[in-house]
């Protein structure tokens, strides 16, 4: 017998399992995902700071959006606290000057945003390495995310609603019928009256199968590394410490270092993994930036960030009578503008208008609309 649904969501990253959550309330949803657990690939390797001043102006919208979720989540929605002091710095060498001004000039105006000078870069961050960074952009709003706290919460919340989670079941197919949409899985089959597509870097592999056109999605390769941190020094309290240009970053995590050099490499989608070329690289940019010395690697892995042209979010439907939702695109920016998307996302598929307190920070549906990118209905 094959099983009915008003809502097959692809995908169970904190793209889909938040917008499942959001929409259990209304519908009968089935969340697929294709791995043996939910967020396998790019949101079980993230390492997410909430930084309301990172990212094109409707990412920071929609990550300003998402703050109150982020400091007052529902009751029992996670056991410890989904947010924590981080600081931001981004720093610039004296021939960057010119991108520290441009950013300013977009986001300077918060009241968390400072300009730093050289002492006051060290000071913030003593271990950058003297006579590297002239000037530097602080921000004292960041905060880190608890990745793994706030994608179970939104899986539990999902269960609790009844939402059903359906783990090794890779879509091969998705056929429709009038209104209603046969989504063929490896071993079995479901109807739904919407599909959303929340499949990441997946996603224009999921569309194709449904004969909807690409938005154009590029998966990259993000490489991290965790390495020691001195001794002699107490460095969680640091700030995540960033190129301006976003050629590197360092974040202290639990005692040690992670780094990155911060690759855009676009790839098929596929189980990332990290490449030697790319640890040297980031290992090279680290001890030019900072007064450190690495000599072991600890661990390291690689995600995919997918991003379309515009490097925003992907959220509505692909035409007016498809029953096709995308949700993808995020990019670098999806776990921090989690809670305000999957809201947004909900509202539209449900064709209902945005969240006033979401419109209110400057969300809009056409910003994030598929028919931006000039995708045929």
């Amino acid at each position: 017998m094959q099983h009915s649904f008003d809502i097959a969501v692809i995908g169970a990253g904190i793209a889909g399992a938040s917008v499942a959550a959001e929409l259990a309330d209304d519908a009968r949803v089935a969340l697929i995902e294709m791995e043996a657990q939910p967020g396998y690939h790019t949101t079980g390797r993230s390492a997410a700071v909430f930084a309301p001043i990172y990212g094109p102006a409707p990412i920071r919208a929609l990550t300003r959006a998402s703050e109150a979720f982020f400091t007052s989540p529902p009751r029992g929605f996670a056991a410890a606290p989904l947010v924590s002091p981080r600081g931001i710095l981004m720093i610039a060498r004296a021939d960057q000057e010119a991108s520290l001004d441009a950013l300013l000039s977009e986001v300077g105006g918060a009241a968390s945003v400072s300009r730093l000078d050289e002492p006051a870069v060290l000071s913030v961050n003593p271990l950058v390495r003297p006579g590297y960074a002239k000037w530097a952009m602080q921000d004292s709003n960041g905060q880190d995310i608890d990745v793994a706290a706030l994608h179970q919460g939104y899986l539990k919340r999902f269960k609790a609603l009844g939402g059903t989670v359906m783990t090794r079941r890779e879509v091969m197919g998705l056929d429709r019928t009038g209104a209603k949409w046969t989504v063929h899985l490896r071993d079995t089959s479901l109807a739904a009256d919407i599909v959303v597509n929340a499949a990441g870097a997946w996603a224009d592999h999921v569309a194709a199968l449904a004969g909807i056109p690409p938005v154009g999605l590029t998966p990259k390769r993000r490489t991290a590394a965790i390495i020691a941190a001195p001794q002699d020094m107490a460095t969680d309290g640091l700030p995540i410490t960033i190129d301006i240009d976003e050629s590197f970053y360092l974040k202290p995590d639990a005692g040690r270092l992670l780094i990155s050099p911060a690759d855009e490499t676009p790839t098929a989608p596929c189980d990332a993994q990290p490449e030697e070329f790319d640890i040297a690289l980031c290992v090279d940019r680290i001890e030019t930036a900072f007064d450190l010395s690495v000599r072991r690697i600890e661990n390291k892995w690689a995600g995919l960030r997918s991003f379309v042209a515009d490097k925003c979010p992907v959220a509505g439907y692909a035409g007016n009578d498809t029953g096709f939702f995308w949700l993808a695109g995020q990019g670098g920016y999806g776990i921090q503008s989690a809670p305000a998307l999957a809201r947004t996302a909900a509202a539209l598929v449900m064709r209902r208008p945005l969240p006033p307190d979401i419109a209110d920070e400057g969300v809009r549906a056409e910003d994030l609309s598929p028919a931006r990118l000039a995708v045929p209905a």
